[in-house]
């Protein structure tokens, strides 16, 4: 069996749930089952006459929105072959754990994420959206991803060494990704808190003269349920235009990163996995101005989350050049 195939597999699988969590954020489809793991008691979607009448009977206080209740449920789906497929690849590893040739750690902390991640998806549910649970939720998939990028990145081609001078800039790089992670992370706080269409206008809200760094700690605490926000309107304003300066800071970041980088490499291999950064973060750039200009839709949102995850592996990638590819430089 192919382990590298299996590990690629999974970064897609990954891919598509993290897509699918961003979708189910979106469309405002987090509370379309008000319980976890099943749909209204069901393991799908209730559809058939008795079946909704019996569903409304056990959850009065929700009503049944076929739509949303697929939304969710199919993310679940997606979710629980991704965890699945995590599992497998660690047993596979330990199995072979004796070859030393599978890194048995990495998948391990994968299992335990995966079960953590868990846990918060079902937090999100029982919780009724409560942001920081949300936002950790993001975070996990962001972070399952990453390390199943890491994964396959070690498990392929793991005996090419670089002859590069960029050994050095290693700290220098996750210091780049820790500033795209918190730019990440503010990005999930801004949708947890539906405060994305609170600050229109280019490139300064509309309302600026609201933002307030008081009430950035104005957080949402006490409340029976999260949907749609419960925070006032010049905290979320605040809380976009925080996400938007800090892009700002990200961008510079990254692109000076990748000037110093692109300057002292040596293997055509390294200069390419730069520019894929640099390309990955003009996109990401244009599109957070489009969606701004064009009022928010949907997909173009969408995309955002998913430009943001490629974004991030691109980083893992860079990382992962200098400290295994770069090791015996000269």
């Amino acid at each position: 069996m192919n382990y590298r195939r299996i590990a690629l597999f999974s970064c897609l699988l990954a891919v598509v749930v993290v897509t699918l969590g961003a979708y189910t954020r979106l469309s405002n489809a987090g509370l379309g089952c008000p319980d976890w793991p099943g749909c209204y008691g069901f393991v799908s979607v209730p559809t058939h006459a008795k079946d909704v009448l019996l569903a409304e009977s056990l959850f009065p206080n929700s009503q049944l929105e076929p739509k949303k209740a697929w939304i969710e449920m199919v993310h679940r789906y997606f979710a629980g072959c991704l965890g699945l497929l995590i599992v497998f690849l660690c047993i596979i590893a330990l199995r072979n754990k004796k070859q030393n040739v599978l890194p048995v750690r990495l998948v391990a902390l994968l299992v335990v994420l995966i079960v953590f991640q868990g846990a918060l998806g079902m937090w999100t549910v029982t919780l009724n959206l409560q942001p920081f649970i949300v936002m950790g939720h993001l975070l996990g998939g962001f972070s399952i991803l990453a390390l199943l990028s890491l994964l396959y990145f070690r498990v392929t081609d793991s005996h090419v060494l670089l002859n590069d001078k960029v050994s050095n800039s290693f700290n220098w790089v996750v210091g780049v990704l820790i500033i795209l992670s918190i730019q990440i992370a503010l990005g999930g706080w801004v949708a947890a808190n539906y405060a994305a269409p609170h600050c229109t206008g280019l490139p300064v809200c509309n309302n600026i003269e609201l933002f307030s760094l008081e009430s950035l700690f104005h957080l949402p605490l006490g409340k029976e349920n999260y949907e749609y926000g419960v925070l006032p309107f010049d905290t979320r304003l605040s809380i976009h235009f925080v996400h938007r300066l800090w892009a700002l800071v990200t961008a510079l970041a990254i692109f000076a990163m990748a000037w110093r980088l692109y300057r002292v490499a040596v293997s055509k291999t390294f200069k390419i996995a730069v520019l894929w950064v640099v390309i990955l973060l003009i996109v990401q750039l244009t599109v957070g101005s489009a969606i701004v200009h064009l009022k928010f839709p949907l997909l173009l949102t969408l995309f955002h989350n998913f430009m943001a995850a490629m974004l991030l592996v691109s980083m893992v990638r860079l990382c992962f050049l200098i400290r295994c590819r770069c090791q015996e430089t000269i």
